[in-house]
């Protein structure tokens, strides 16, 4: 796929559920405690439900600024959708009932899978979500932000610490570090590097600083000289 076919070209599937993500009604119905953040589970209706974190309830950090862990979900699901990997489920940023925040489409996670051994016996659904998260600079990849599906899909989520400056890549996933990148992955990333020129650039600058953006940029380029 050509560099100008990936950023407007959402599959159908996560087009629409964007889309329901953006105009549906949001409807709280519990808390998921075990967040660090504010983090609501909420009714979209016609059985859809999604993610809500409000901006509101983002806790403060040292090292990202305050009130920008909603705008970073968002650019990660940029990344995923041009890059074709559709790791991140579809999100939105939009006003919710607690007020503007990030709006994730709810991933039923397979109850059979077993996140472990899939880290440990190096499952190859994983080699794309480890090399997302070095493009990313993903701050804070667990196992528990894994969500394998039933149909064989490998979702992640909780990308609220993704696009630092500075290298802060922190991740269970490094059974792949130093190999070498495969034809498909360089040309996947040139295309990121393009479109980093372009539309993507565009998006991106609507949610990350501009520096952040570089940093990006950056990340991508190193990924494709260094081969690995």
């Amino acid at each position: 796929m050509s560099s100008s076919q990936r950023v407007p070209q959402l599959t159908i599937d996560h087009g629409l559920r964007a889309d329901r993500l953006r105009d549906g009604t949001i409807e709280i119905v519990g808390r998921l405690v075990e967040a660090s953040n504010m983090t609501l589970y909420c009714d979209l209706g016609d059985g859809d439900h999604c993610v809500y974190k409000p901006i509101r309830g983002e806790r403060p950090l040292d090292d990202f600024p305050g009130g920008t862990l909603a705008f970073r979900e968002v650019a990660a699901f940029e990344v995923s959708e041009a890059a074709g990997w559709r790791i991140v489920p579809p999100t939105v940023l939009r006003d919710g009932p607690l007020g503007l925040g990030m709006v994730q489409w709810w991933v039923d996670v397979d109850p059979e899978a077993n996140i472990l051994e899939m880290i440990l016996t190096r499952d190859q659904r994983l080699r794309p979500m480890a090399l997302f998260d070095a493009v990313v600079n993903n701050a804070d990849r667990k196992g528990g932000h894994l969500l394998p599906t039933d149909d064989g899909h490998l979702y992640g989520c909780d990308h609220g610490v993704c696009f630092a400056i500075d290298p802060k890549l922190r991740s269970v996933l490094w059974g792949w570090r130093g190999e070498k990148l495969t034809a498909q992955e360089r040309a996947c990333l040139r295309d990121v590097r393009a479109l980093l020129r372009g539309p993507l650039r565009q998006r991106l600058s609507e949610l990350l600083s501009p520096e952040e953006v570089d940093a990006t940029d950056h990340r991508v380029a190193d990924l494709l000289q260094s081969d690995r």
